[in-house]
C-alpha cells in the first residue's frame, strides 16, 4: 500500500464488482504512528486529585459533624426555588465565569463524572473495545433543557405563574445564606442509587454512546457550559503548520473533527470541546495551540466549505426518536417510578439507543457491536436476538409505566379539586354538603386504584409509590367520612414501609384513630405499638400528635407517662419525648427530673426553644 488509497475486493459485493475504499496514505515525516498524549496522564492527575478533595469533604463531616454545604452545581437550585445561596451556588457561578474566560475547560478537567467516563473507556480500551460515538441532532439539545428546567424553570414558576394559583402553604423567596450544615447528604441518593447511576453514566453510556456520551446526551451542566463556551475567547487555535493529518481528531475523546475544524477556521468551533488538549499535545508538527482570540459566536464563514457532520438519525427518525427518548425519560421521572434527573437521562439515552439499534436491525441484513455480531446475511445471531427482546422489553415496560403515571395523574388531577383542609377533616368539622367535593374525592379515589392496579397492585416495582398512594386514597377516604376504608388502606401497608414513609403511614393512622371518639383507646394502643412495640425512628411529629390525644383524655395522659419512658430506654435522648415527658413531670409536681430533663434537652440541642422556654418556667415555679 503505497498510495492515499488502495483496492481492495468485498467478499460478498452486492453488485459483484470491487470496491474502492479511501484509507490514509502515509504521513510524509511520522507515518501513520499516533504519539501518544502528553495531557492525558496530567488530566488523570488532576480528575482524580479532584475525586481525592471530594472523599476528603465527606470524611471531614462524617468526623466532625459539619461541614461546607456541597460543592456540587445542582445544590444551585436552591437559589432559584428559595433564594439560597450555598456553596454549590457559588461554585456553579465562578465555572460559568470561568468558562467565558477560558472556554469549557471545567469537563475535562474538574469533572468526577468525566474521571469516571475515561476510566471505562480507558478500561475498554485495554480490552480491545473502542466505542463508536452517537451522533444525533435533536438529543444534542437534551442537556440545555434540562438545565433550563432545573435552573430556571423553578424562578419562572415562583415569579410568573405561582402568583396566579392559589397555592397554600408556599415557602417564601428569600436572600439567604446557608454555607454550613450538619446534613450534608440530604440532597443526595442513597447507594441504591448512586451505584447504578455509575454503572449507567460511565459504562453503560461510554460502551453505547461513546467517550463523552453521557456528557453529550445527560449533563444539564455540560448544557449550560457548552452555551457559554460560544462567546469565550480561548480555543484551540492552528498555525500554517498544519498538515490535515488527522492524528487530532484520532485522538480527541469529546468527538470533534478538530482538523476540519482548524481547517475551515482556524480553531476548534465545536461546543463539545473539553479543552482537554490532547489534540495539541500528539500534533506531530505542534500546529495546535491553546490561545485567545475570536469567539466561537464570531467564527464567520468557512474557508472551503461547512464541516459536515455524520448523524445516525435521519430527520425523520430525530423526530421519531426524540418521542420515544421523552416517553422513556418521563416513564422514570414520573409519579410511578422517580429516578433522579440525572440518572433518569443516563437510563433514558442508553434504552434509547438499544431501541433504535433493535430498530435498524429489521432493516439491515448486516449490523454489529463492537466484536459482537448482531446480524449476518439477514440472519440474527444470538446477541442480536437478545438485544431485540431487551428492546421490546423496554417498550413494554414504557408503556405499562407511561398508562400507570397517566392514571395517577387524572387521580392527582381530581385530588388537587378537593380543597378540604386538614383542620376540617381531623376536628370532624367537615361540611359534607358540598357534593362536588366528595365526588373528587370519588373520582380520584377511582383513578388512584386503577392507576395502583395496573401497576401490580401489592406486587408492583415501586414501594415508595405504592405506600404514598394509599396515603393519599386513605386521606380522600376521610374526606368522605369512610374512615374505616380509610384506617384499611394504612393497615395494609404500614408495616411492611421503613424509615420516613413508615412514620408518614404511622402517623396517619394514628390520626384516623385519634379523630373517632369511639376509637380513643385503638388509637392509646397504636401509639404504643408504634412508639415502644415496633418503635418508629424520630418519633417527634408522632409524639406531637400523641400528647395532643392525652391531652383530651386523662387516661390517657396517664398512659402517656409509662409510653414516654419506655421510649426513653428505647431510643436515647430524643428531646421531643424528653420534652413532652418533662412537661408531665412538671405537672406531677416532680420538678428536679422534670428540670433535668429540659436541661439536658437543651444542652444537646440548643435551637430548641420550647425546651428553653420549658426550663425558664419551671426554675420560676421552684
Amino acid at each position: 500500500m503505497t498510495g492515499p488509497t488502495s483496492q481492495f475486493s468485498d467478499p460478498q459485493p452486492r453488485d459483484g464488482a470491487a470496491v474502492s475504499l479511501p484509507v490514509l496514505g502515509e504521513h510524509p515525516k511520522r507515518g501513520q504512528v499516533i504519539r501518544p498524549s502528553r495531557n492525558a496522564r496530567k488530566r488523570a492527575i488532576v480528575l482524580a486529585t479532584v475525586q481525592i478533595l471530594i472523599i476528603a469533604h465527606i470524611v471531614q463531616w462524617l468526623v466532625m459533624g459539619t461541614t461546607t454545604t456541597p460543592v456540587e452545581p445542582s445544590e444551585a437550585m436552591e437559589f432559584s426555588k428559595y433564594g439560597v445561596i450555598n456553596a454549590g451556588l457559588i461554585f456553579f457561578v465562578l465555572a460559568l465565569l470561568s468558562t467565558l474566560i477560558l472556554g469549557r475547560w471545567f469537563c475535562g478537567w474538574g469533572c468526577h463524572v468525566v474521571l469516571l467516563q475515561d476510566l471505562c473507556g480507558w478500561m475498554m480500551k485495554k480490552l480491545g473495545v473502542r466505542p463508536k460515538p452517537f451522533r444525533s441532532r435533536l438529543l444534542m439539545w437534551v442537556p440545555l433543557l434540562l438545565g433550563i428546567y432545573m435552573f430556571i424553570w423553578p424562578a419562572f414558576y415562583r415569579f410568573v405563574i405561582l402568583p396566579f394559583r392559589d397555592v397554600p402553604d408556599v415557602q417564601p423567596w428569600a436572600l439567604q445564606a446557608h454555607l454550613i450544615t450538619t446534613d450534608f447528604w440530604a440532597t443526595f441518593p442513597g447507594l441504591m442509587v448512586a451505584i447504578p447511576f455509575l454503572l449507567i453514566c460511565g459504562f453503560a453510556t461510554v460502551y453505547f454512546l461513546g467517550s463523552k456520551g453521557f456528557c453529550t446526551y445527560g449533563c444539564p451542566y455540560g448544557g449550560f457550559f457548552a452555551a457559554v463556551d460560544e462567546y469565550s475567547p480561548a480555543r484551540i487555535r492552528v498555525t500554517d503548520a498544519c498538515e490535515q493529518c488527522g492524528h487530532c481528531t484520532a485522538v480527541c475523546t469529546s468527538n470533534v473533527r478538530v482538523h476540519e475544524e482548524v481547517r475551515e477556521y482556524g480553531m476548534v468551533v465545536d461546543p463539545g470541546c473539553m479543552k482537554c488538549l490532547d489534540c495539541v499535545s500528539v500534533c506531530p508538527n505542534d500546529a495546535l495551540y491553546f490561545g485567545f482570540g475570536k469567539t466561537a459566536a464570531n467564527k464567520g464563514q468557512p474557508k472551503h466549505r461547512e464541516p459536515k457532520r455524520k448523524f445516525d438519525f435521519s430527520l425523520r427518525e430525530e423526530v421519531a426518536f426524540g418521542l420515544v427518548f421523552a416517553a422513556i425519560f418521563f416513564s422514570f421521572r414520573g409519579d410511578y417510578i422517580s429516578f433522579p434527573l440525572l440518572m433518569a437521562a443516563g437510563v433514558a439515552i442508553v434504552m434509547l439507543w438499544i431501541v433504535w439499534k433493535a430498530w435498524r436491525l429489521t432493516r439491515e441484513a448486516n449490523a454489529n457491536l463492537h466484536r459482537f455480531q448482531l446480524k449476518l446475511r439477514g440472519t440474527f445471531k444470538p446477541v442480536g436476538t437478545v438485544l431485540m427482546g431487551v428492546a421490546t422489553v423496554i417498550m413494554l415496560f414504557v408503556v405499562h409505566s407511561g398508562a400507570v403515571n397517566a392514571m395517577n395523574a387524572v387521580g392527582s388531577w381530581f385530588d388537587g379539586k378537593v380543597t378540604v383542609s386538614s383542620r376540617e377533616v381531623l376536628s370532624g368539622q367537615i361540611d359534607r354538603s358540598d357534593a362536588s367535593q366528595l365526588d373528587h374525592a370519588g373520582q380520584a379515589i377511582a383513578w388512584y386504584e386503577r392507576a395502583l392496579t395496573t401497576a401490580g397492585g401489592q406486587r408492583t416495582l415501586s414501594i415508595q409509590w405504592r405506600h404514598g398512594i394509599h396515603m393519599r386514597m386513605a386521606w380522600l377516604h376521610l374526606v368522605r367520612g369512610e374512615h374505616d376504608l380509610a384506617e384499611t388502606r394504612l393497615r395494609a401497608v404500614v408495616d411492611d414501609a421503613s424509615g420516613d414513609t413508615r412514620h408518614a403511614l404511622a402517623r396517619s393512622l394514628g390520626l384516623v384513630l385519634a379523630t373517632q371518639p369511639e376509637r380513643v383507646d385503638d388509637a392509646l394502643a397504636w401509639y404504643r405499638h408504634v412508639l415502644v412495640e415496633q418503635p418508629v425512628e424520630h418519633a417527634g411529629l408522632i409524639v406531637d400528635d400523641f400528647m395532643t390525644l392525652a391531652a383530651q383524655h386523662s387516661h390517657i395522659a396517664e398512659a402517656a407517662h409509662d409510653i414516654l419512658r419506655e421510649r426513653l430506654e428505647l431510643v436515647d435522648e430524643e428531646t421531643a419525648v424528653m420534652r413532652w415527658l418533662a412537661l408531665l413531670l412538671l405537672d406531677r409536681g416532680e420538678l428536679a427530673e422534670g428540670i433535668a430533663l429540659l436541661e439536658r434537652v437543651v444542652e444537646i440541642d440548643p435551637d430548641d426553644r420550647a425546651g428553653r422556654e420549658l426550663l425558664e418556667a419551671a426554675r420560676r415555679s421552684r
